[in-house]
């Protein structure tokens, strides 16, 4: 069994860190207030993304732990975000439905891939899809934060923004994929 290292462990926390996030998000309040710690607790979970991974390479630590459940881990922190805005009205299903099917199929292409002893690791579309994602969800809580307890933009206002970057994020998603396909597309001829 693999000893249990600092990139893992933050791996772990982010995990453990997903309830804590749902709980905030959907805590009663009327101020908003919820918004501003589920973003903090979603931007430290997104942070130990950042800092798994450059730990593991610069010391050496990269574990098949880690390669199996870092990508789970990211890929569970985003989706149940993305599947709570669907709850909140602040996602729409169509856009969340294209997150999640490029992620199966990805998954799916992967497996596939590994049954042919080849390892796929990501492309600079699927990192730039991750960073888009995330940093939409950051910057999505923050504005209904702003809306709800400051007002300064209005509620509805801020709904049909945040909409909006849930459609940027499902087309960037839906591009990484497409190009993730295609790059692979040798598996498929075999």
């Amino acid at each position: 069994m693999e000893k249990m290292n600092l990139p893992n462990k933050l791996t772990i926390l982010r995990m453990v860190m997903i309830p804590l996030f749902i709980g905030a998000l959907f805590w009663p309040n009327n101020s908003g207030f919820n918004y501003l710690v589920a973003d903090l607790l979603f931007s430290a979970a997104a942070l130990t993304d950042l800092l798994d991974g450059q730990i593991a390479r610069k010391r050496g630590l990269v574990t098949n732990f880690g390669k199996l459940m870092d990508p789970l881990a990211d890929k569970l922190l985003v989706v149940s975000a993305l599947v709570c805005f669907v709850q909140l009205g602040l996602a729409p299903a169509v856009a969340v439905i294209i997150i999640l099917a490029r992620e199966f199929l990805i998954t799916s292409v992967r497996m596939v891939a590994l049954e042919s002893g080849k390892v796929i690791a990501a492309n600079i579309w699927g990192k730039m899809k991750t960073v888009f994602q995330m940093t939409a969800i950051v910057s999505s809580l923050l504005l209904m934060f702003v809306a709800c307890f400051t007002g300064w933009v209005p509620r509805e206002t801020a709904v049909t923004i945040v909409h909006i970057l849930n459609w940027l994020s499902a087309f960037v998603t839906l591009v990484s994929g497409v190009t993730y396909i295609w790059s692979n597309r040798t598996l498929f001829t075999r």
